[in-house]
């Protein structure tokens, strides 16, 4: 393979270290990592095993270098530094999901997001920690706000999706946020990050009871305009939002990036015909049967022990799967969205391919499609490697739609 061709090639032959390395690369456009950093760390992986050790070792030193600025008085240094060494262990972490020792997840979680709290404690007091309540508990959540004046701003609230960290939102879109002067909140909803490793909550398809309290949270602190409050859902938080959407209605305009009408699409299309037509009829024993033989081939073995774990279903494969059925945006919900909704749609979605036009269908004149290519640098799934241009146009469509709203 020529050098030159590595965008349409990839990184590896293995498909999901390849995205892996296109997401973290992605993440260079606003400071959450470092390409020479990426690009000797992958030079020194072959696999899934050295993928772990080769990220330990630079998210390690990267957090020492950390410390070290912190120490000697420099928090402006310290602060991004820190946000690399959270992403770095983000790589770690997605590998370690796919392993079944808890004890060590959890250390790795503790270890990146104990970065990424370092990076909150350096920006001099812009950016804060804001708990949502939520029932008997709480939600963890954070305010980034380009400065800490207090000014009411307009604010996007960023719906992570179903394995994401929270430094990853970051890049994902509230560095454009906070660059533009606005706040963005970032918060970790249930079967999401602190609490899926932390306090073991799962996954809920009505995400109404979790934007709810986030929105009920926000529209009263001085720092926040209630009249200008945004929404964004990447990865399934593009189903989530939208779902949520239908039933709360103060956000003034939303990004997902994808769209995202049936969830349960990327879990039953790579099983074939045959598997599907047993979950279809109901067939628990012979689907449940098939698909252990199936998760005797590594790949897919690691992908469901890694997907799994947010869900409720702890009996069988085929509840999983006919729960994860229940993460569908049916067109009743879609009818009642009256939010502005703008839909990327990436070449080469590898995910959810044509939900993102399916949405924009049932959306009917609420939506705003917008597609992104390969010819651009922006394809596949959230179009990793195509940060800066996705800010550019989510953000001139925000700006322009809020400006409507208020005539």
């Amino acid at each position: 393979m020529a050098s030159h061709t590595v965008f349409s090639k990839g990184f590896f032959r293995d498909q999901g270290l390849d995205y892996q390395t296109r997401t973290v690369l992605g993440r260079a456009v606003h400071g959450g990592s470092d390409v020479g950093e990426v690009l000797a760390t992958i030079d020194r992986i072959s696999d899934h095993d050295s993928w772990r050790s080769a990220w330990t070792a630079t998210a390690s030193r990267v957090r020492a270098e950390a410390d070290d600025l912190r120490q000697q008085g420099d928090p402006h240094g310290a602060k991004w530094a820190y946000l690399r060494a959270a992403n770095y262990w983000a790589c770690v972490l997605e590998s370690v999901s796919e392993l079944e020792d808890e004890d060590d997840l959890r250390r790795v979680f503790r270890e990146h997001r104990d970065c990424w709290n370092s990076f909150v404690d350096c920006s001099g007091g812009a950016h804060v920690r804001v708990d949502v309540p939520y029932g008997d508990t709480d939600l963890p959540g954070f305010l980034l706000r380009p400065d800490a004046t207090g000014t009411p701003r307009p604010t996007l609230v960023i719906t992570n999706g179903s394995d994401g960290t929270v430094s990853g939102l970051w890049g994902d879109a509230a560095a454009g946020a906070v660059a533009r002067g606005w706040n963005a909140f970032a918060y970790d909803g249930p079967g999401q990050q602190e609490m899926l490793f932390e306090r073991g909550t799962a996954f809920r398809p009505d995400w109404e009871a979790v934007l709810t309290p986030v929105v009920d949270a926000l529209v009263g602190r001085a720092d926040v305009d209630p009249d200008r409050l945004t929404g964004y859902g990447i990865s399934q938080g593009g189903y989530w939002l939208v779902r949520a959407l239908a039933f709360e209605h103060r956000l003034r305009a939303a990004v997902v990036d994808p769209g995202v009408v049936d969830v349960s699409t990327s879990w039953t299309q790579p099983l074939g015909h045959s598997m599907r037509r047993l979950l279809e009829r109901g067939e628990r024993a012979a689907f449940d049967r098939d698909l252990k033989f199936a998760t005797m081939l590594p790949s897919l073995r690691r992908t469901l022990a890694f997907r799994s774990r947010p869900y409720r279903s702890e009996s069988d494969w085929f509840d999983l799967y006919k729960e994860i059925e229940e993460y569908r945006l049916t067109d009743d919900l879609a009818a009642r969205v009256t939010t502005p909704v703008l839909v990327t749609d990436p070449e080469g979605e590898q995910f959810w391919p044509g939900q993102s036009a399916r949405l924009a269908e049932l959306l009917g004149d609420r939506a705003h499609l917008v597609r992104f290519t390969a010819e651009e640098g922006a394809n596949l799934h959230c179009q990793p490697l195509g940060r800066a241009l996705t800010d550019g146009r989510m953000f001139a469509w925000l700006n322009s739609t809020l400006s409507a709203a208020r005539g």
